[in-house]
């Protein structure tokens, strides 16, 4: 990116890992095994954030929860009992997958920012 230092370069891709967001043959996945339980939401919360339309949006968060974005997209991390990513869509459609990736027609949605998934919700054991 023009402008960012290779400092802030890093920061932002340790935190990616951090997240635990990779990306292994075309295919989104999550292995967020490194983040703390402090480091969700103690209480209920909402998170502001801009779409890939430019377009101001909030989502309402639950306690246990931690949200950030990734190409636009909300990622809601929610620790569970069952291992599972949710891919909710604009049209109101959605997508279960009970492996911790994506499929990769989902994935290249996301990176092309077509603007197509709403937001991603990622439930894990702990």
């Amino acid at each position: 990116q023009p402008g960012m230092t290779g400092q802030v370069k890093e920061d932002v891709l340790s935190r990616f890992g951090e997240l635990g967001i990779f990306v292994e043959d075309g295919k989104l996945g999550f292995k967020p095994s490194l983040l703390q339980t402090k480091e969700f939401l103690q209480s209920s919360s909402t998170f502001s954030f801009t779409n890939v339309s430019k377009e101001a949006q909030e989502i309402a968060l639950d306690s246990n929860t931690l949200c950030f974005t990734y190409c636009q997209v909300p990622i809601i991390y929610k620790i569970s009992n069952k291992s599972q990513i949710r891919v909710v869509f604009n049209n109101g459609k959605e997508v279960v997958f009970d492996e911790m990736s994506l499929d990769a027609t989902i994935s290249k949605s996301i990176f092309e920012r077509k603007g197509e998934v709403n937001q991603i919700q990622v439930a894990f054991k702990k």
